[in-house]
């Protein structure tokens, strides 16, 4: 009884489903949820104070400046964990499976590098930040405040890249109900 070898797996063969990740997906698309209710929640009591005391509260300009920028960070992680960040489509979709996975660890390994450069510097600038005693211009808090989430989130990015790249460029968790799933995809580039 001879056993023979399994044939050799193409090289374009399609994917395997991604394993899901260590860090749940969850927590970006909470935050994300949470920083929205915030911003509206503000801005909203913001306008009703305006338009019945024709007076606003000093601190929503500065906060919601803030929660815009953690904003665009969490959702800047969400997306590079499910390899949707950037990137030029006709290059990065088209073409052998293997280029497409040779071009999202590439842009992975990018991302990761550009974001832990991110990380170092704005560590740097929240260590002055607390050195200098810095305070925000509009309502006087400590600077620091605001600018320690900017390493934190930027590390979690960096671990996303990371992770995004040890898969070999395979979005973490697709589900069919995502706008990210390939079924969503397939239907995006349909004639």
């Amino acid at each position: 009884m001879s056993s023979r070898p399994p044939p050799p797996a193409e090289p374009d063969a399609p994917e395997a489903p991604a394993a899901a990740p260590r860090v749940p997906l969850a927590i970006e698309d909470w935050l994300t949820v949470i920083i929205m209710a915030l911003l509206a929640l503000i801005t909203f009591a913001n306008v009703l104070v305006r338009y019945f005391t024709d007076a606003s509260f000093a601190w929503t300009e500065e906060v919601s400046v803030f929660l815009m920028i953690a904003l665009a960070m969490v959702a800047a992680s969400a997306a590079v964990a499910r390899n949707r960040h950037i990137r030029i489509e006709y290059f990065a979709d088209s073409g052998p499976a293997s280029r497409q996975r040779a071009l999202a660890v590439f842009g992975a390994a990018a991302v990761a590098l550009l974001f832990a450069l991110m990380t170092v510097l704005s560590a740097r600038v929240l260590w002055d930040d607390v050195r200098f005693g810095e305070t925000s211009p509009g309502i006087g808090v400590p600077q620091w405040w605001y600018t320690m989430w900017l390493p934190i989130i930027s590390a979690a990015i960096t671990l996303r890249a990371v992770g995004l790249m040890l898969r070999g460029g395979r979005a973490a968790g697709e589900s069919a109900l995502l706008p990210t799933s390939p079924e969503v995809r397939a239907e995006e580039h349909a004639p």
